[in-house]
Protein backbone atom coordinates (compact mmCIF):
# COMPACT_ATOMS: atom_id res chain seq x y z
CA UNK A 1 0.00 0.00 0.00
CA UNK A 2 1.59 3.57 -0.99
CA UNK A 3 1.97 6.51 1.67
CA UNK A 4 -0.50 8.52 2.88
CA UNK A 5 0.71 12.07 1.41
CA UNK A 6 1.47 14.43 3.52
CA UNK A 7 0.96 18.38 4.19
CA UNK A 8 3.92 19.13 1.80
CA UNK A 9 2.10 16.90 -0.94
CA UNK A 10 -1.04 18.63 -0.95
CA UNK A 11 0.67 22.19 -2.10
CA UNK A 12 -0.56 23.75 -5.51
CA UNK A 13 3.39 24.02 -6.54
CA UNK A 14 3.35 20.74 -7.39
CA UNK A 15 2.44 19.79 -11.04
CA UNK A 16 1.09 16.63 -10.06
CA UNK A 17 -1.26 17.48 -7.32
CA UNK A 18 -2.61 20.67 -8.98
CA UNK A 19 -3.64 18.40 -12.12
CA UNK A 20 -5.76 15.95 -9.94
CA UNK A 21 -5.81 17.40 -6.34
CA UNK A 22 -9.53 14.67 -5.51
CA UNK A 23 -7.41 11.82 -6.38
CA UNK A 24 -4.92 12.36 -3.56
CA UNK A 25 -7.69 14.10 -1.56
CA UNK A 26 -9.11 11.16 -1.56
CA UNK A 27 -7.05 8.93 -0.57
CA UNK A 28 -6.00 10.42 2.41
CA UNK A 29 -9.80 10.69 3.56
CA UNK A 30 -10.78 6.99 3.07
CA UNK A 31 -7.72 5.80 4.88
CA UNK A 32 -7.18 7.89 7.61
CA UNK A 33 -9.28 10.76 7.60
CA UNK A 34 -7.31 12.23 10.36
CA UNK A 35 -3.85 11.70 9.86
CA UNK A 36 -0.40 13.38 11.76
CA UNK A 37 2.22 14.18 9.07
CA UNK A 38 5.62 13.99 10.44
CA UNK A 39 7.37 15.59 8.09
CA UNK A 40 5.28 19.04 8.41
CA UNK A 41 4.36 18.04 12.18
CA UNK A 42 0.63 19.44 11.11
CA UNK A 43 -2.21 17.04 11.80
CA UNK A 44 -4.38 17.17 8.98
CA UNK A 45 -8.12 16.85 8.98
CA UNK A 46 -10.22 15.30 5.85
CA UNK A 47 -13.32 14.04 6.98
CA UNK A 48 -15.92 16.94 6.92
CA UNK A 49 -17.51 16.17 10.37
CA UNK A 50 -14.40 16.23 12.19
CA UNK A 51 -13.34 19.42 9.59
CA UNK A 52 -16.48 20.71 10.47
CA UNK A 53 -16.14 20.05 14.22
CA UNK A 54 -12.64 21.49 14.26
CA UNK A 55 -13.89 25.25 12.56
CA UNK A 56 -16.34 25.34 15.22
CA UNK A 57 -14.19 24.85 18.06
CA UNK A 58 -13.79 28.54 19.87
CA UNK A 59 -10.57 27.03 22.37
CA UNK A 60 -8.43 26.49 19.36
CA UNK A 61 -5.65 29.24 18.09
CA UNK A 62 -5.08 30.59 14.90
CA UNK A 63 -2.07 32.62 15.26
CA UNK A 64 1.01 30.70 13.16
CA UNK A 65 3.30 32.41 16.29
CA UNK A 66 1.40 29.38 18.95
CA UNK A 67 2.44 26.77 16.54
CA UNK A 68 5.21 24.15 17.44
CA UNK A 69 8.29 26.13 16.35
CA UNK A 70 9.19 23.09 14.18
CA UNK A 71 6.14 23.08 12.33
CA UNK A 72 5.99 23.79 8.58
CA UNK A 73 3.09 26.37 9.33
CA UNK A 74 5.42 27.95 12.09
CA UNK A 75 7.26 29.61 9.26
CA UNK A 76 4.02 30.59 7.10
CA UNK A 77 4.28 34.11 9.56
CA UNK A 78 5.03 36.80 7.35
CA UNK A 79 8.82 37.30 6.55
CA UNK A 80 8.68 40.86 7.23
CA UNK A 81 10.20 41.89 10.49
CA UNK A 82 7.68 43.29 12.68
CA UNK A 83 8.27 45.05 15.94
CA UNK A 84 7.24 43.15 18.67
CA UNK A 85 6.41 45.69 20.90
CA UNK A 86 2.97 46.73 18.64
CA UNK A 87 -0.13 45.46 20.21
CA UNK A 88 -1.16 42.15 18.16
CA UNK A 89 -4.22 43.86 16.46
CA UNK A 90 -1.52 46.18 15.19
CA UNK A 91 0.70 43.44 13.73
CA UNK A 92 -1.55 41.13 12.22
CA UNK A 93 -4.63 41.16 10.18
CA UNK A 94 -8.10 39.41 11.75
CA UNK A 95 -7.23 36.12 8.97
CA UNK A 96 -4.38 35.63 11.97
CA UNK A 97 -5.28 37.39 15.35
CA UNK A 98 -6.55 35.67 18.26
CA UNK A 99 -9.07 36.64 20.72
CA UNK A 100 -10.02 39.06 22.56
CA UNK A 101 -8.18 41.35 19.53
CA UNK A 102 -10.11 39.37 16.73
CA UNK A 103 -13.51 39.53 18.51
CA UNK A 104 -12.86 43.72 18.92
CA UNK A 105 -11.69 44.61 15.21
CA UNK A 106 -13.85 41.82 13.07
CA UNK A 107 -17.36 42.24 14.81
CA UNK A 108 -17.27 46.66 13.70
CA UNK A 109 -15.35 46.09 10.87
CA UNK A 110 -17.82 42.91 9.51
CA UNK A 111 -20.96 45.10 10.53
CA UNK A 112 -19.92 47.87 8.40
CA UNK A 113 -18.78 45.82 5.45
CA UNK A 114 -21.70 43.55 5.44
CA UNK A 115 -24.09 46.24 5.52
CA UNK A 116 -22.50 48.04 2.17
CA UNK A 117 -22.44 44.23 0.91
CA UNK A 118 -26.09 44.26 1.59
CA UNK A 119 -26.79 47.11 -1.46
CA UNK A 120 -24.21 46.49 -3.95
CA UNK A 121 -26.20 44.48 -6.42
CA UNK A 122 -26.32 47.66 -8.52
CA UNK A 123 -22.84 48.29 -8.07
CA UNK A 124 -21.64 45.23 -9.06
CA UNK A 125 -24.21 44.62 -11.99
CA UNK A 126 -22.55 47.96 -13.70
CA UNK A 127 -18.68 46.42 -13.34
CA UNK A 128 -19.88 43.36 -14.56
CA UNK A 129 -22.24 44.90 -17.49
CA UNK A 130 -19.32 47.05 -18.53
CA UNK A 131 -16.71 43.86 -18.29
CA UNK A 132 -18.96 41.70 -20.21
CA UNK A 133 -19.25 44.87 -23.39
CA UNK A 134 -16.08 45.54 -23.36
CA UNK A 135 -15.51 41.72 -24.90
CA UNK A 136 -18.83 42.08 -27.46
CA UNK A 137 -17.82 40.60 -30.67
CA UNK A 138 -15.16 38.90 -29.11
CA UNK A 139 -14.10 35.25 -30.32
CA UNK A 140 -11.75 33.97 -27.96
CA UNK A 141 -10.63 35.12 -24.61
CA UNK A 142 -8.57 34.46 -21.77
CA UNK A 143 -11.34 34.55 -19.35
CA UNK A 144 -9.11 35.18 -16.15
CA UNK A 145 -7.73 37.99 -17.64
CA UNK A 146 -10.12 39.93 -19.21
CA UNK A 147 -13.14 39.24 -16.65
CA UNK A 148 -12.47 37.13 -13.22
CA UNK A 149 -9.23 39.66 -12.33
CA UNK A 150 -10.53 43.08 -13.09
CA UNK A 151 -14.19 42.15 -12.06
CA UNK A 152 -13.63 41.74 -8.26
CA UNK A 153 -10.43 44.64 -8.29
CA UNK A 154 -13.65 47.24 -9.34
CA UNK A 155 -16.22 46.08 -7.76
CA UNK A 156 -14.26 45.95 -4.13
CA UNK A 157 -12.63 49.62 -5.10
CA UNK A 158 -15.90 51.20 -5.59
CA UNK A 159 -17.41 50.05 -2.80
CA UNK A 160 -14.51 51.20 -1.14
CA UNK A 161 -14.42 54.18 -2.92
CA UNK A 162 -11.37 54.68 -4.84
CA UNK A 163 -10.94 56.86 -7.27
CA UNK A 164 -11.68 56.32 -10.93
CA UNK A 165 -8.50 57.51 -12.01
CA UNK A 166 -6.45 55.52 -9.43
CA UNK A 167 -7.94 52.03 -10.85
CA UNK A 168 -4.93 51.05 -12.64
CA UNK A 169 -2.74 51.74 -9.72
CA UNK A 170 -4.75 49.92 -7.62
CA UNK A 171 -5.41 46.95 -9.77
CA UNK A 172 -1.11 46.59 -9.98
CA UNK A 173 -1.07 46.95 -5.88
CA UNK A 174 -3.94 44.40 -5.58
CA UNK A 175 -2.42 41.78 -8.06
CA UNK A 176 1.12 42.20 -6.29
CA UNK A 177 -0.54 42.05 -2.76
CA UNK A 178 -1.57 38.56 -3.22
CA UNK A 179 1.82 37.48 -3.31
CA UNK A 180 2.26 38.19 0.80
CA UNK A 181 -0.05 34.79 0.93
CA UNK A 182 3.03 32.88 -0.37
CA UNK A 183 5.60 31.59 2.00
CA UNK A 184 8.40 30.03 -0.73
CA UNK A 185 8.03 33.77 -2.74
CA UNK A 186 11.50 34.80 -4.37
CA UNK A 187 13.12 37.66 -2.96
CA UNK A 188 12.00 39.93 -6.22
CA UNK A 189 8.74 38.61 -5.05
CA UNK A 190 8.75 39.65 -1.91
CA UNK A 191 10.00 43.52 -2.86
CA UNK A 192 7.02 43.43 -4.98
CA UNK A 193 4.77 42.42 -2.18
CA UNK A 194 6.06 45.09 0.69
CA UNK A 195 5.97 47.70 -2.70
CA UNK A 196 2.20 47.21 -2.90
CA UNK A 197 1.62 47.03 1.19
CA UNK A 198 3.27 50.40 1.62
CA UNK A 199 1.39 51.87 -1.62
CA UNK A 200 -2.12 50.37 -0.18
CA UNK A 201 -1.42 51.77 3.44
CA UNK A 202 -0.64 55.21 2.23
CA UNK A 203 -3.20 55.08 0.04
CA UNK A 204 -6.14 54.32 2.63
CA UNK A 205 -4.23 56.86 5.32
CA UNK A 206 -5.05 59.17 2.68
CA UNK A 207 -8.77 58.05 1.63
CA UNK A 208 -9.18 57.96 5.68
CA UNK A 209 -8.33 61.47 6.09
CA UNK A 210 -10.37 63.00 3.25
CA UNK A 211 -12.97 61.12 4.36
CA UNK A 212 -13.26 62.36 8.11
CA UNK A 213 -13.25 65.33 6.79
CA UNK A 214 -15.82 65.28 4.18
CA UNK A 215 -17.40 61.41 4.30
CA UNK A 216 -19.18 60.10 1.30
CA UNK A 217 -21.21 56.81 0.21
CA UNK A 218 -18.05 54.60 0.72
CA UNK A 219 -16.85 52.04 3.09
CA UNK A 220 -13.92 53.81 4.21
CA UNK A 221 -15.87 56.66 5.57
CA UNK A 222 -17.97 54.16 7.12
CA UNK A 223 -14.80 53.05 9.04
CA UNK A 224 -13.84 56.27 9.72
CA UNK A 225 -17.16 56.85 10.84
CA UNK A 226 -16.58 53.77 13.20
CA UNK A 227 -13.59 55.79 15.17
CA UNK A 228 -15.51 58.59 15.26
CA UNK A 229 -18.34 56.54 16.81
CA UNK A 230 -16.14 54.94 19.52
CA UNK A 231 -14.69 51.95 17.84
CA UNK A 232 -11.61 50.80 19.80
CA UNK A 233 -10.02 50.57 16.26
CA UNK A 234 -6.54 52.25 15.57
CA UNK A 235 -5.69 53.90 12.57
CA UNK A 236 -3.37 51.02 11.42
CA UNK A 237 -5.75 48.14 12.23
CA UNK A 238 -8.06 49.79 9.94
CA UNK A 239 -5.15 49.84 7.36
CA UNK A 240 -4.04 46.45 8.09
CA UNK A 241 -7.42 44.73 7.65
CA UNK A 242 -8.33 46.99 4.58
CA UNK A 243 -5.43 45.55 3.09
CA UNK A 244 -6.34 42.28 3.97
CA UNK A 245 -9.86 42.54 2.34
CA UNK A 246 -8.31 42.88 -0.74
CA UNK A 247 -5.44 40.05 -0.81
CA UNK A 248 -8.13 37.40 0.57
CA UNK A 249 -11.21 38.38 -1.29
CA UNK A 250 -10.27 39.23 -5.15
CA UNK A 251 -8.01 35.95 -5.09
CA UNK A 252 -10.70 33.48 -4.05
CA UNK A 253 -13.74 35.51 -6.31
CA UNK A 254 -11.41 35.46 -9.04
CA UNK A 255 -10.89 32.13 -8.48
CA UNK A 256 -13.94 31.10 -7.66
CA UNK A 257 -15.56 32.57 -10.99
CA UNK A 258 -12.95 31.33 -13.09
CA UNK A 259 -14.03 27.67 -11.85
CA UNK A 260 -17.41 28.35 -12.02
CA UNK A 261 -17.27 28.69 -15.79
CA UNK A 262 -14.75 25.93 -16.10
CA UNK A 263 -17.37 23.46 -14.52
CA UNK A 264 -19.88 24.44 -16.21
CA UNK A 265 -18.92 24.50 -19.51
CA UNK A 266 -17.58 21.11 -18.91
CA UNK A 267 -20.99 20.07 -17.72
CA UNK A 268 -23.43 21.86 -20.79
CA UNK A 269 -26.75 19.45 -18.99
CA UNK A 270 -26.10 22.29 -15.91
CA UNK A 271 -25.35 25.53 -18.06
CA UNK A 272 -28.38 24.98 -19.50
CA UNK A 273 -30.03 24.65 -16.47
CA UNK A 274 -29.31 27.79 -15.21
CA UNK A 275 -30.10 29.72 -18.62
CA UNK A 276 -32.92 27.87 -18.41
CA UNK A 277 -33.72 29.18 -14.57
CA UNK A 278 -31.24 32.05 -13.35
CA UNK A 279 -33.19 31.77 -10.29
CA UNK A 280 -30.90 28.28 -9.83
CA UNK A 281 -27.89 30.93 -9.52
CA UNK A 282 -27.28 31.08 -5.67
CA UNK A 283 -27.68 27.39 -5.42
CA UNK A 284 -25.30 26.72 -8.62
CA UNK A 285 -22.48 28.95 -6.39
CA UNK A 286 -23.12 26.97 -3.34
CA UNK A 287 -22.12 24.20 -5.64
CA UNK A 288 -19.41 25.54 -7.61
CA UNK A 289 -17.64 26.38 -4.09
CA UNK A 290 -17.84 22.74 -2.68
CA UNK A 291 -16.74 21.40 -5.77
CA UNK A 292 -13.96 23.68 -6.38
CA UNK A 293 -13.20 25.86 -3.48
CA UNK A 294 -10.90 28.60 -3.77
CA UNK A 295 -8.88 27.67 -0.51
CA UNK A 296 -7.93 24.25 -0.14
CA UNK A 297 -7.33 24.34 3.82
CA UNK A 298 -7.17 26.37 6.86
CA UNK A 299 -5.36 25.89 9.94
CA UNK A 300 -5.64 26.30 13.81
CA UNK A 301 -3.28 25.08 16.59
CA UNK A 302 -4.15 22.97 19.97
CA UNK A 303 -3.71 24.96 22.59
CA UNK A 304 -3.38 21.75 25.32
CA UNK A 305 -2.96 18.41 25.05
CA UNK A 306 -6.35 17.21 23.30
CA UNK A 307 -8.05 14.73 20.84
CA UNK A 308 -9.22 14.90 17.51
CA UNK A 309 -11.11 12.30 15.85
CA UNK A 310 -9.90 9.76 18.10
CA UNK A 311 -6.29 10.70 17.74
CA UNK A 312 -3.99 12.08 20.61
CA UNK A 313 -2.89 15.99 19.54
CA UNK A 314 -0.09 17.69 21.62
CA UNK A 315 0.04 21.21 22.51
CA UNK A 316 0.76 23.34 19.57
CA UNK A 317 0.08 21.20 17.07
CA UNK A 318 -0.94 22.72 13.82
CA UNK A 319 -4.25 21.28 12.93
CA UNK A 320 -5.53 21.43 9.28
CA UNK A 321 -9.15 21.15 7.97
CA UNK A 322 -8.68 20.20 4.72
CA UNK A 323 -11.37 22.10 2.67
CA UNK A 324 -11.63 20.73 -0.34
CA UNK A 325 -11.18 16.75 1.21
CA UNK A 326 -14.31 17.72 3.38
CA UNK A 327 -16.60 18.94 0.55
CA UNK A 328 -16.38 15.92 -1.58
CA UNK A 329 -16.69 13.76 1.29
CA UNK A 330 -18.96 10.69 0.10
CA UNK A 331 -20.37 10.56 3.64
CA UNK A 332 -22.06 13.72 3.33
CA UNK A 333 -22.38 14.32 -0.61
CA UNK A 334 -24.33 11.41 -2.60
CA UNK A 335 -21.67 11.34 -5.90
CA UNK A 336 -20.09 13.84 -4.80
CA UNK A 337 -17.97 14.48 -7.91
CA UNK A 338 -21.39 14.67 -9.79
CA UNK A 339 -21.64 18.64 -10.41
CA UNK A 340 -24.90 19.37 -9.45
CA UNK A 341 -26.47 23.33 -9.51
CA UNK A 342 -29.78 21.80 -7.55
CA UNK A 343 -27.93 19.81 -4.80
CA UNK A 344 -29.21 19.98 -1.32
CA UNK A 345 -27.86 17.45 0.28
CA UNK A 346 -25.17 18.80 2.79
CA UNK A 347 -23.55 22.23 3.46
CA UNK A 348 -19.71 22.60 1.99
CA UNK A 349 -16.84 24.45 4.19
CA UNK A 350 -15.36 26.35 1.43
CA UNK A 351 -15.45 29.72 3.32
CA UNK A 352 -14.02 27.59 6.78
CA UNK A 353 -16.24 28.56 9.70
CA UNK A 354 -16.58 29.66 13.30
CA UNK A 355 -14.79 32.91 14.43
CA UNK A 356 -12.83 33.07 11.41
CA UNK A 357 -15.56 32.04 8.88
CA UNK A 358 -14.40 34.40 5.63
CA UNK A 359 -15.51 38.17 5.83
CA UNK A 360 -15.93 38.21 2.78
CA UNK A 361 -18.08 35.27 1.88
CA UNK A 362 -20.93 37.28 1.17
CA UNK A 363 -19.52 39.26 -1.10
CA UNK A 364 -17.79 36.42 -2.66
CA UNK A 365 -21.32 35.11 -3.38
CA UNK A 366 -22.77 38.25 -4.41
CA UNK A 367 -20.28 38.83 -7.18
CA UNK A 368 -20.30 34.72 -8.29
CA UNK A 369 -24.62 34.95 -8.41
CA UNK A 370 -24.70 38.26 -10.63
CA UNK A 371 -21.77 37.11 -13.04
CA UNK A 372 -22.47 33.41 -13.77
CA UNK A 373 -26.05 34.11 -15.29
CA UNK A 374 -24.74 37.17 -17.16
CA UNK A 375 -21.74 35.81 -18.49
CA UNK A 376 -23.81 32.76 -20.65
CA UNK A 377 -26.51 35.51 -21.35
CA UNK A 378 -23.80 37.59 -23.17
CA UNK A 379 -22.06 34.41 -24.52
CA UNK A 380 -24.67 31.40 -24.64
CA UNK A 381 -22.48 29.88 -27.27
CA UNK A 382 -19.06 29.74 -25.21
CA UNK A 383 -16.75 26.65 -24.82
CA UNK A 384 -13.59 25.81 -23.84
CA UNK A 385 -10.60 25.93 -26.56
CA UNK A 386 -8.14 23.57 -26.46
CA UNK A 387 -5.35 24.41 -23.63
CA UNK A 388 -3.67 22.80 -21.26
CA UNK A 389 -5.38 24.07 -18.09
CA UNK A 390 -2.12 25.61 -15.14
CA UNK A 391 -3.16 26.59 -11.71
CA UNK A 392 -1.41 29.20 -9.87
CA UNK A 393 1.76 27.91 -7.95
CA UNK A 394 0.07 29.40 -4.32
CA UNK A 395 0.52 27.32 -1.69
CA UNK A 396 -3.16 26.38 -0.19
CA UNK A 397 -5.39 28.14 -3.27
CA UNK A 398 -6.49 26.51 -6.00
CA UNK A 399 -7.07 29.10 -8.82
CA UNK A 400 -6.49 28.74 -12.87
CA UNK A 401 -3.66 31.28 -14.43
CA UNK A 402 -5.78 31.04 -17.45
CA UNK A 403 -9.67 30.26 -19.02
CA UNK A 404 -9.40 30.23 -22.70
CA UNK A 405 -12.82 30.19 -23.79
CA UNK A 406 -13.95 30.44 -27.71
CA UNK A 407 -17.27 32.17 -28.24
Amino acid sequence: MSELPGFLDLLSPRPDYSANPDERLHALRSRCPVHFDPVSRHLLVSSHVEARRLLHDPSLLRHPVNADPQSVFARFIDRRPIDPSLPPGERSSILLLDQPDHRRIRVPLQRAFHARVFKARPLIERVVDAHLAALAGADRFDLVAALTIPIPIHAIAAILGVAADRLENFRGWSEDLILTLNPFRSEEEDQRAIAATEALHGHFREMLERRRRQPADDLVSDFAALQAEGAPLSDRELLINLTALLVGGNLTTTDLMASGVKLFLENPREKERLMADPSLAASAVEEVLRMEAPVDFTPRVAPCPMTVGGEPVAAKTPIFALLRAANRDPAIFADPDRFDIGRQDGAHLAFGGGAHICIGAALARLEARIFFPRFFAAFPGARLAPQEYRYRPLPGFRGLEELWVET
